[in-house]
């Protein structure tokens, strides 16, 4: 062990004339650790959060989507899908729609965007279908049935048909009729908060009313089409939940009038955060009036406003840490007027100026070593644990998961303790150099 080190350890352990001191550098370390341990325990919670809104929106969405900028929509899309899945770094693509509609079911309604898909290639692409809670998504791979009439539904079929035989007769030819009817219309899928708002459950039929209409005589008239709910999903995001429903790409294509055009060709890539470099290759080489956009860019402001949130939660919980280097500044100009004469008694044997300077630094160093070693054991325990036990619940209504998430990162616990070491080592400047400057005959003169 050097000197310097070995008479700083002393110091630490050494009972001293002056308890205040003592509690001063026990109050430091405590400190230490618990801006430390703060420190771990809201970084580690700020990251949750921000790898489980990630995680959703990349399942719930795709990575980079291909729009046509000039016409209406994508015409002869096949050959154009076939080439650019060929492109690097993509893994699977899929055709849509999305379209605004008004959803009602008897005097209820909402806007909605609803979204035309191919169940079997949207599975590729995104992950919506697979959160389902009610009812199945079998009902969109099956064969389309017969096209849906564009008539107004008749009132006992704006109703659940378990329960529609109370405004029909008892007939069981009538109660036949019915549900062949609800059967032979296209399926939809509600998200789980629209369906609430509706009424809606696995079974209802609900109007879906397009606002861009068709040209007739009487001049520009909504169309519309009744759909059967055959199942609803639970994806915890809000804004899916609240707004978003599926149907199948050619029920879409006919409500809407397209014929056999889609409004964007969504892709999956192996590297998300090369999302960039692939939309704009995947514009280039779809040729000119085509956008790509990520979701990067689609999530930008909200990623933002987390980083810009870590950055708040690392310099006010720093504060803590601020006010522990204080009290080892204060803790270390104490010990220089309480050694005064152990300084100068070491100084006329020899002992140099910069190895005294040195015992102070290493003090204080100390200190902050021993408070960061303990902080980070009680902040990564706590992480652990609220993460590993969900030890913090949260209203799902409110924040679309039960829970708080905890993700600590060995790179933020780096991070802190080289922020807290560097801050006790500053708070050790002032008094190591004014222990330096003692003078030994000064100070013995009156010994």
């Amino acid at each position: 062990m050097r000197f310097e080190l070995f008479i700083a350890t002393r110091y630490l352990r050494a009972k001293r004339r002056q308890a205040f001191i003592g509690i001063i550098t026990g109050i430091s370390i405590l400190g230490v650790a618990a801006g430390v341990a703060s420190l771990i325990v809201a970084l580690a919670i700020n990251n949750g959060f921000r790898q489980d809104l990630q995680e959703r929106l990349i399942g719930s969405t795709s990575h980079v989507s291909l729009l046509r900028v000039a016409d209406d929509g994508i015409k002869d899309w096949p050959p154009l899908l076939e080439r650019l899945s060929k492109q690097p770094h993509v893994i699977a693509d899929a055709p849509a729609i999305f379209e605004q509609v008004l959803i009602s079911r008897g005097p209820r309604a909402r806007g909605a965007v609803l979204k035309g898909m191919i169940p079997a290639d949207e599975r590729k692409v995104g992950d919506l279908l697979s959160t389902i809670k009610e009812g199945s998504a079998a009902a969109l791979d099956e064969d389309e049935a017969l096209p849906p009439s564009d008539q107004p539904p008749s009132k006992e079929t704006q109703n659940n048909p378990e329960t529609s035989q109370n405004s029909t007769t008892d007939s069981p030819d009538s109660l036949a009729a019915v549900h062949a009817r609800v059967a032979a219309m296209p399926p939809i899928i509600l998200g789980k908060d629209m369906a609430d708002n509706l009424g809606a459950t696995v079974g209802s039929v609900v109007l879906v009313t397009s606002p861009q209409g068709e040209l007739t005589p009487f001049g520009m008239v909504p169309k519309y089409s009744r759909f059967r709910v055959a199942a609803i999903f639970n994806s915890g995001f809000f804004d899916y939940d609240s707004s978003w429903a599926f149907t199948r790409l050619a029920d879409a294509q006919r409500l809407f009038g397209l014929g056999d055009l889609i409004s964007v060709i969504e892709f999956r890539i192996d590297d998300i955060y090369q999302a960039d470099q692939v939309s704009r290759e995947l514009e280039d080489a779809a040729g000119k009036g085509f956008m790509a956009t990520n979701w990067m860019e689609q999530n930008k402001a909200l990623f933002h406003a987390l980083r810009l949130e870590r950055l708040v939660t690392f310099i006010t919980i720093g504060l803590i840490v601020f006010v522990a280097a204080l009290n080892i500044l204060i803790s270390l100009i104490m010990m220089v007027m309480e050694k005064t004469k152990d300084i100068a008694v070491l100084m006329s044997m020899g002992t140099r100026r910069a190895q005294v300077r040195n015992i102070f630094i290493a003090q204080g160093v100390l200190i902050g070593v021993i408070g960061t070693a303990l902080g980070l054991l009680v902040g990564y325990a706590i992480s652990y644990a609220g993460g590993h036990y969900h030890m913090i619940s949260l209203s799902p209504e409110v924040y679309s998961i039960d829970y708080v998430p905890f993700a600590p990162r060995l790179m933020d616990g780096l991070l802190v303790a080289v922020v807290a070491i560097g801050v006790s080592f500053i708070a050790t400047l002032y008094p190591s150099w004014s222990a330096g400057r003692t003078l030994p005959a000064e100070s013995l003169r009156y010994e």
